[in-house]
Formats: C-alpha cells, structure tokens, sequence
C-alpha cells in the first residue's frame, strides 16, 4: 500500500514539472504562430473570389427560375 502512495507522489511530481515546462514554453512565446499569417495572405484572394463565384451562381439561378 505504501508503494501506490510513492507512486501517485512520483506521479504528481511529474505532472507538475509539464505543467510548469508548458507554462514556461507558453509565456516564452514557443507556441505562436509567425508563418500562418504571412502564409495565409496570399489565399485571401482566392478565398473571396470562391465566394463570389458561388453568389454569382445563386444570383444566376434565381434569375433563371423567375
């Protein structure tokens, strides 16, 4: 019985050093993220001519049926 009290004080041990590895990383600015946005300019175009096509066939359809 005493071992499974070692083993869940081990445990917590090691669940706190990730927690404060992670919290560290964080702060430090390890998870943000500088290549999306400068990635994601160049499809901002093809993304609103998308739209602008699908509403072009909806405007398109609706003028067709009346």
């Amino acid at each position: 019985m005493s071992v499974l009290f070692v083993l869940i004080g081990i445990s917590m041990l090691v669940a706190s050093g990730f927690l404060i590895a992670f919290l560290w990383a964080v702060k430090k600015g390890q998870y943000d993220d500088s290549y999306s946005p400068s990635v994601r300019i160049l499809f901002d175009d093809q993304e609103e001519e998308n739209k602008e096509t699908k509403e072009n066939k909806i405007t398109a359809k609706k003028n067709h049926k009346s």
